[in-house]
């Protein structure tokens, strides 16, 4: 009967699967690089935007620097309704654009575009940007007050799009090496955004200008504003590279709390310094900012919403206990400093590579902190949250992100993986030779998986196909039959090989190597999986 239950839901998973999706030719001209897209390269965005809480609307312009790649008199640049571009210019003069779909705008150069040139755009635009209804889940603008009435507002795209607010080239594949933001608000209120703070200019209709820098390359939806009557305070650590800054931005009742609360971003950082490398935005430093919503991994401006609680909102998403020993979205967001805007995927149907590694992080903080039993117990006890009704990695150059089993699944899959590498020194040096390797640069699945398996010394591309690409987790059927274990792999990846450690006869430290095919060992009286593989292991019962 248990043989029976299984094969009817890997019967369901398999229809489930059979379900594709259909699209749109927004949805094309949004999550591919187009041939608009492909001729030129980001290099610089000056982002200016005056913000009316008020009114709920902005307006502004960006000035778009690019290298010319190759000739092309066709730019694509994205800004999506009910947000409108007003004009477009190059070189003072008024360029002719049409919309393409709904979000895309094609504008029509007239001089030559000689490859190897820098150019540059500047895109006008205005209108009330689209509200986040569930931020960060389905983002935008968050309009919201504080408890005296005082505007409090802030922005969160990642999957809608950075331009829900703000004309760009809005493809993961491409990023600014660096970028200058500044963002207009009422007198009474302060603007906090990415990279090194520049100064403040009072204008003369009583509004202030605040100008912030970011001096390393930047991903579109990693660009934020966030704007309160902010108080400050500030820390430092001495980390890999020297002394990097901490920055805080609450609001003035929530002082004393976070200075308490706030004190674990330190902590979250000397963990992670230690499994994944050194902090990979030195140059423009760290910051924890309090917004209306629950919070996002903003690039150098980690936005916070969690209550000033331990948990997920309080609560344990493991069910161990671990995960109330600190605060989830300090150390899930910041840990996204290192996998999402440090290593981030071109195309967000490989999004696994930012959840799967930073949720992958949450129990190497606990282990960091608490051992490394603790450290899987948290992993282990995250499994109660998987779906695994889908594959992880969605469909190409359509703009589709994966199913939520990015999180969980993913990160017990690099969990499993550790314990097929076998060695922990040698799969730390894997993490912090990814962060390495992939300094400031935008990856696909395919390099993640051949550098793993190469720094492993062992071909890992069977299990990462069965976990990323198939929703049903590896099946492993055994039965053991006058002493004599037989056993193999079903209902995987053709190939699947995956070695499993187990302990026989309540021996640890054994491993078995099934494949499609039964094999058999002999004096075997009990069989017992080490729970640390996250695979389905069950008897026949012969």
């Amino acid at each position: 009967m248990k043989s029976l239950l299984f094969a009817a839901a890997l019967l369901a998973t398999t229809l489930c699967q059979a379900q594709k999706a259909s699209y749109t030719a927004d949805d094309t001209l949004r999550g591919s690089v187009t041939p608009q897209r492909s001729w030129w390269n980001l290099t610089y965005y000056d982002l200016n935007i005056s913000v009316v809480p008020d009114k709920e609307s902005i307006s502004g312009y960006n000035t778009i620097h690019y290298e010319v790649l190759e000739p092309g008199q066709v730019l694509q640049v994205d800004l999506q309704p009910p947000l409108k571009i007003e004009r477009v210019e190059q070189d003072g003069k008024t360029l002719g654009f049409e919309k393409a779909g709904r979000f895309a705008c094609f504008v029509r150069l007239e001089k030559p575009q000689r490859p190897g040139a820098r150019e540059a755009i500047t895109v006008y635009y205005s209108g009330s940007p689209r509200k986040a209804k569930r931020a960060p889940w389905d983002g935008g603008f968050s309009w919201s007050k504080d408890k005296y009435g005082i505007p409090f507002v802030a922005t969160s795209c990642q999957g809608l799009g950075a331009s829900a607010w703000w004309p760009c080239k809005d493809h993961m594949y491409d990023e600014p090496d660096s970028m200058r933001i500044a963002v207009t608000t009422p007198g009474n209120l302060m603007d906090v955004s990415n990279g090194r703070f520049r100064g403040m200019k009072e204008n003369p209709d009583s509004t202030k200008t605040w100008e912030w820098f970011v001096s390393n390359p930047i991903n579109n939806y990693g660009v934020n504003v966030n704007i309160a009557q902010y108080t400050h305070f500030t820390d430092t650590l001495n980390g890999e590279k020297g002394v990097l800054t901490l920055d805080y931005y609450v609001l003035p009742d929530n002082l004393e709390k976070a200075r308490t609360q706030f004190l674990q971003a330190k902590q979250t950082i000397r963990a992670f310094e230690y499994w994944f490398g050194p902090y990979p935005f030195y140059e423009d430093g760290y910051k924890l900012v309090e917004v209306p919503y629950l919070g996002m991994e903003h690039q150098s401006s980690v936005t916070y919403g969690n209550k000033f609680k331990n948990g997920y909102l309080g609560s344990d998403l493991s069910g161990t206990g671990w995960g109330k020993n600190w605060d989830y979205i300090i150390i899930h967001e910041s840990g996204h400093e290192w996998f999402a805007n440090n290593i981030t995927y071109k195309d967000i149907a490989d999004m696994w590579i930012h959840e799967s590694f930073t949720s992958y992080a949450e129990g190497l903080f606990v282990e960091y902190y608490y051992g490394k039993e603790a450290g899987a117990e948290y992993l282990r006890g995250c499994r109660k949250q998987i779906e695994n009704d889908r594959p992880i990695i969605a469909d190409y150059h359509v703009n589709a992100e994966g199913p939520g089993d990015m999180y969980h699944k993913g990160s017990n899959m690099l969990h499993t993986i550790r314990q097929i590498v076998g060695d922990d020194t040698k799969w730390r040096s894997i993490l912090r030779g990814l962060n390495k390797d992939f300094y400031h640069q935008t990856v696909e699945t395919k390099q993640i998986e051949a550098y793993i398996s190469k720094a492993a010394g062992r071909d890992l591309s069977k299990v990462f196909d069965q976990y990323l690409r198939r929703a049903n987790i590896p099946a492993l059927e055994y039965y053991i039959e006058k002493g004599t274990l037989s056993y193999r792999w079903i209902n995987c990846v053709d190939g699947f090989d995956m070695p499993v450690s187990v302990l026989l006869n309540g021996k640890r430290g054994e491993v078995i190597y099934p494949v499609s095919e039964w094999k058999t060992l002999g004096k075997v009286k009990s069989l017992e999986v080490d729970e640390n593989y996250y695979i389905h292991a069950f008897s026949t019962g012969r």
